[in-house]
């Protein structure tokens, strides 16, 4: 008979474990208490040892009793926020938006603690039914206030048949350590057109995790774009599934990293369903003694023939001290695919950046010019224009260090 042995749990965990005890949620406990926070023997957070990495889970937050106002903000779009998990009365919505809450995680069970804490934890969720053509970009803007918390709040989201949106998360707040844990459940009708945009812009102190949920039907076509530039510690977790014929899905992210910080973009691809197709495309910039982490997984199911899927991911180092991990997996059990993944790493290239500096092109402005030309492809196919530029600006403040 095989013997186990109960871990020693760290302070993290017994505080994380008090938290779901005192919400009723003892199963989460229960799994937490035997197996710990996720370590290096656990496939998916290989990379990311939240048992080394998260020492201390605060008390979990209590409702805000002001705020910073939102870290970014894009001219003309509809705002909705989120602060310390409460969803905030908002202004009249435009045609085709309905604004709801309702009680309850979003996410697919998951043998995940991350997924498991936000299910427990969440209380109040945006719900969010949109209809048509949405010309506003939808923005949810999510905020930890106040001394270091402990945030669960999730999102619930459906695009009807032949709709098109483009919606922005953005997360920030006070800079204390906090600990947020963000769900998005995003399911797209038949055809329905889609862009979401997530922007990790917290302060260097907080932890940052975030799960994106995605149902595609037929004929559906969805981009997604994660960018971390802002917590010392981050983690988004991404599961596109195609379900209907036709279904396309652009899944993007780029890792700004800057010394001492981890971020880490882990997505797992499922094609369930004959003639899909995918295309993953992650880019990491990283400075200084710090950590980009991305992982890929391309999943195609035995009935899903025709799929065409290929992941790729791009690294770019601008110091000798950074570091660049990167995962690629495919794992096909239909016969008939065109599947590929590849993965890239390198510094600035030396005969571009001696061409700008013979036209006299300064060498900062040079290598910023060569930086902004390697992102391009990400943020380009963004089509709202004060969208685009916000994102410009983002990049743009990580260059010059802001």
């Amino acid at each position: 008979m095989r013997q186990t042995f109960p871990v020693r749990l760290g302070a993290a965990e017994e505080s994380l474990i008090a938290q779901l005890k005192a919400a009723g949620a003892d199963q989460a406990a229960e799994r937490v208490t035997v197996a710990g926070l996720p370590t290096r023997r656990v496939e998916a957070y290989h990379y990311t040892d939240l048992k080394t990495l998260l020492r201390v889970i605060p008390p979990l937050a209590q409702a805000a009793n002001e705020a910073t106002g939102t870290a970014l903000r894009v001219p003309g779009a509809y705002a909705l926020s989120i602060v310390n998990g409460a969803v905030l009365n908002a202004a009249t919505a435009p045609e085709g938006v309905k604004v709801g809450k309702t009680h309850g995680g979003v996410l697919t069970n998951r043998d995940d603690v991350i997924v498991n804490v936000s299910n427990a934890l969440a209380k109040e969720t945006l719900s969010l039914d949109l209809k048509g053509a949405i010309e506003q970009v939808v923005q949810i803007d999510h905020r930890i206030e106040g001394e270091a918390g402990h945030v669960a709040d999730a999102t619930k989201i459906f695009v009807a048949d032949d709709s098109s949106v483009i919606i922005l998360e953005t997360f920030s707040g006070s800079d204390a350590a906090h600990v947020g844990n963000h769900a998005t459940y995003l399911a797209l009708g038949k055809n329905a057109v889609v862009t979401h945009v997530t922007i990790d812009l917290s302060g260097r102190a907080t932890s940052h995790f975030a799960t994106n949920e995605y149902h595609l039907a037929d004929g559906a076509q969805l981009r997604t774009l994660v960018i971390h530039a802002g917590s010392g510690l981050a983690r988004t977790h991404l599961f596109p599934k195609m379900e209907g014929e036709g279904a396309h899905a652009d899944v993007t992210g780029l890792n700004l990293v800057s010394d001492g910080q981890h971020s880490d973009i882990t997505m797992e691809t499922t094609h369930a369903v004959p003639h899909t197709s995918s295309q993953p495309l992650f880019k990491s910039i990283t400075r200084g003694r710090s950590k980009s982490v991305v992982q890929g997984k391309l999943i195609v199911a035995r009935d899903a023939q025709k799929t065409d899927a290929k992941f790729m991911h791009q690294g770019l180092m601008l110091s000798d001290e950074a570091e660049i991990l990167s995962k690629p997996e495919l794992e096909i059990y239909a016969d008939d695919v065109v599947c590929g993944h590849g993965s890239t790493c390198g510094k600035l290239d030396e005969d571009s950046l001696f061409y700008l500096l013979s036209r006299g092109i300064p060498k900062a402005e040079a290598e910023t010019m060569l930086v902004r030309g390697f992102i391009a492809e990400l943020i380009d196919p963004i089509e709202d224009e004060a969208l685009n530029e916000a994102l410009q600006g983002i990049v743009d403040g990580w260059l010059l260090g802001k």
